[in-house]
């Protein structure tokens, strides 16, 4: 998909946050670095290693992207605090969140940006269940728990979303840095959509392509507990307790 921007020179910060991926993250990063962007606009890529026990990136293999900013946590302390990590240095206009799994696909950048660039959008969520090209059949019990967590964040939020859990998060970086994020963990999905609706952010939904691992493939969020994290910061944020 080809947008210019015109013939102002604007950048993208792609946030990747990484826990225990060290056999995709080489092969994402070429696909984030490959991924073609529209006309003008530059592309600075921030991975933080969250305290990863796998080796993470070797500084052997750091040499082979230099241009990339590494930061790293001692400890593992969870996505949403490797992304408020990372927020701390973007020089960004525009701010993507892309996960290391390959689940989702960098070639769609372009139509993720596409609402922003146009000047609709200060948000853009890649929906996985928005017809797409083609999704992985997958998981029906974690589509169930997904839906079910994107009704009651609709309910508190009043937006009509159908994917509150989606990776792919585009925002403008002047809103996302309105917003004090507090949540460490996966909670940071449900704390940021609340906070935007606050906001009254106008928010797009893009329909992406979806790669899902199953647990044996190394997916890392646990339905239970994590999904009853997500419905107590849905609530709490929602009635703006935090």
């Amino acid at each position: 998909m080809k947008v210019s921007v015109g013939k102002v020179m604007m950048k993208l910060t792609v946030i990747i946050p990484l826990y225990n991926e060290s056999k995709t993250v080489l092969e994402l990063l070429r696909r984030v670095k490959a991924a073609q962007l529209p006309e003008n606009l530059e592309r600075e890529i921030i991975i933080v290693d969250d305290g990863s026990t796998d080796g993470g990136i070797t500084e052997e293999q750091k040499k082979r992207y230099p241009d990339v900013l590494y930061l790293s946590h001692k400890k593992n302390r969870g996505k949403g605090a490797a992304i408020r990590t990372a927020l701390e240095k973007v020089t960004g206009d525009i701010v993507l969140i892309q996960d290391a799994d390959l689940e989702y696909d960098p070639d769609e950048y372009g139509k993720l940006l596409k609402p922003i660039l146009m000047g609709n959008a200060d948000v853009v969520y890649g929906s996985r269940f928005v017809t797409s090209e083609y999704r992985r059949i997958h998981l029906f019990r974690h589509y169930l728990g997904n839906k079910f967590l994107t009704f009651v964040s609709n309910l508190f939020s009043n937006y009509n979303l159908s994917d509150m859990e989606t990776c792919y998060k585009v925002f403008r970086t002047e809103t996302i840095k309105k917003i004090r994020l507090r949540e460490n963990r996966f909670g940071f999905e449900a704390e940021v959509t609340q906070k935007l609706a606050r906001l009254k952010a106008r928010m797009y939904e893009v329909g992406i392509s979806y790669h899902g691992r199953d647990f044996d493939e190394g997916k890392k969020i646990r339905p239970i507990k994590d999904g009853l994290n997500a419905l107590f910061c849905i609530i709490r944020y929602g009635l703006r307790l935090g």
